[in-house]
């Protein structure tokens, strides 16, 4: 794919994007529709599916031969890396947004061929769209994002999902208390964010490719490093605990969850 052609891509998808924060903040001033998917803390809600089905009716205008791999499932049945591969989180972090009307995020991602293109994460509330790709760079809105430091483990934050800490899984309460502290935002959008800043240096928790697709090819053209838990190559279409991390802190992480017993 010639820069032109990803220039005029990037272009449309940052506009649907726009709309879509339009229509979410509109959707936030009425009454919320709230159910639940797999447990009481796996929540969906109206604004979710309305904004997936926006973006899918978006993409599938603009690329009638893609396919668009969709959280809320209003997209296609995709069991392959073939072609044109958009993988779509209409509202991450659904429990903020209920709760808090805050910290969450709106992700876009395109895989071509199994290999990410570009990336999108929107923080709606603060309105900083961070985009780009291996061939355009991250930007946050229309700034250029340099590398963050290559920080190791003892010298930085770092993110873990609640259920990990509150379980010890994989000897993550070691890894926490090696590390400078620990944080978390509740959303794998607002986690990656703050990665892609330097504000963490690791994110851990259990993800599907809707959660990391986009945080996947934005971190990686910064730097960081995306894997399974155990710092494996990550299948962008499986499910897993995935572990982002500069090189410096998976570094120091792995051998610790490799005591894990």
């Amino acid at each position: 794919m010639d820069d032109l052609t990803l220039i005029q891509i990037d272009r449309n998808v940052k506009q649907w994007l726009h709309q879509a924060r339009t229509l979410v903040l509109t959707k936030m001033a009425e009454r919320l529709t709230v159910n639940e998917k797999s447990s009481r803390k796996d929540l969906v809600t109206n604004v979710d599916k309305e904004n997936e089905k926006f973006l899918i009716t978006k993409i599938k205008n603009y690329a009638p031969d893609s396919h668009v791999l969709g959280e809320e499932g209003f997209g296609d049945q995709i069991n392959r890396e073939k072609g044109w591969i958009w993988i779509v989180d209409p509202i991450d972090g659904t429990m903020n947004f209920v709760k808090q009307q805050d910290h969450f995020a709106i992700m876009v991602a395109l895989y071509i061929d199994g290999q990410g293109v570009l990336g999108y994460i929107y923080d709606v509330m603060n309105d900083e769209l961070y985009s780009g790709g291996p061939n355009l760079g991250v930007f946050k809105n229309d700034v250029q994002l340099d590398q963050p430091a290559n920080t190791a483990l003892a010298d930085g934050l770092v993110s873990l999902s609640a259920p990990l800490l509150i379980h010890d899984r994989f000897n993550l309460l070691q890894a926490a208390d090696e590390s400078s502290g620990v944080r978390v935002y509740g959303s794998a959008g607002i986690e990656m964010i703050h990665l892609l800043t330097g504000k963490i240096i690791t994110y851990v928790s259990y993800l599907k490719p809707w959660d990391f697709a986009a945080g996947k090819i934005l971190g990686e053209t910064l730097g960081l490093v995306t894997s399974t838990i155990d710092g494996q190559p990550l299948d962008m279409l499986s499910s897993g605990f995935v572990m982002v991390a500069t090189e410096n802190a998976q570094r120091d992480i792995l051998p610790i969850i490799g005591q894990n017993g």
